[in-house]
């Protein structure tokens, strides 16, 4: 979308709403709630399926895997390890993905602030 449709021409301001409406930024929200949506839902299942389980049976998480480490003990770290294999891989999707479409959104912020700033003084100098 050119920037000239983000500028209120009116106002000399950027049109916030009209940039929430852009293509571009649906596109942006869409990308990050289909990864962040969907993944969430797993992590709490994968969470909230650990509590249960340990409370209704607690002789299963009792159960030795090695030596004296149970199985609570070892499903309880991987909760720690699922929590930042999640953290990287939003990371790196953030990275591929979601940076890209921001900046190029945010270059068109830009010049569309800067066409803003015109209109503006040149307003206030006719003024």
């Amino acid at each position: 979308m050119a920037h000239n449709a983000y500028v209120d021409a009116q106002r000399g301001e950027i049109d916030y709403i009209a940039v929430q409406a852009s293509p571009e930024f649906r596109q942006l929200k869409k990308n990050h709630r289909g990864f962040v949506l969907p993944v969430l839902a797993i992590a709490l299942v994968w969470y909230f399926g650990f509590v249960v389980v340990a409370i209704t049976q607690p002789a299963l998480m009792a159960t030795p895997v090695i030596g004296r480490l149970n199985l609570g003990i070892v499903l309880g770290l991987a909760q720690f390890v699922t929590t930042f294999a999640i953290t990287m891989w939003y990371v790196s999707f953030a990275n591929r993905t979601l940076d890209p479409q921001a900046e190029r959104l945010r270059a068109e912020l830009s010049a569309a602030e800067n066409e803003a700033a015109k209109i503006h003084s040149t307003a206030a100098a006719g003024e």
